[in-house]
């Protein structure tokens, strides 16, 4: 298996246990929110579980259809972590049309979307650099 689809089946891993996460009380403040930061609700989850499920089902797939999926989610991803990081709601999971901008602390801006421009940049470089360089990533079909 070349490294691209690797981090296919890892990135699948890491989403479902985000979801998982999520229903993990000793994560929950007392309001309820996911390590003192932000709620996730169906929305989150459900993109959540859609992403993991599509880099799994990509890695599965093939190499071409694991290096579309970070080709495509990587630059979405990343937007939505600058977007949120900026407005305090992302696009994916509908926030900014549900509940507009929100103004939070500082802190909450940043460390709510640091993980999506982590994961989202990651993704570009798997995407663009890694599965652009045979010896790294493979070269089969």
């Amino acid at each position: 298996m070349n490294r691209v689809r690797w981090w296919g089946f890892a990135y699948c891993v890491g989403f479902m246990l985000v979801v998982a996460i999520g229903y993990v009380p000793s994560f929950h403040d007392a309001d309820g929110n996911l390590f003192g930061l932000f709620k996730l609700d169906l929305y989150d989850d459900s993109l959540h579980f859609f992403s993991g499920l599509w880099a799994g089902v990509a890695a599965w797939w093939s190499y071409g259809a694991a290096r579309s999926y970070f080709r495509l989610f990587g630059p979405l991803y990343f937007a939505d972590g600058v977007m949120g990081l900026f407005l305090g709601s992302g696009y994916l999971d509908g926030g900014i049309f549900l509940y507009g901008p929100i103004r939070q602390s500082l802190y909450a801006h940043v460390f709510a979307n640091l993980p999506h421009l982590l994961i989202g940049g990651a993704a570009i470089w798997v995407g663009y650099r890694l599965a652009r360089s045979p010896g790294l990533a493979g070269d089969e079909a």
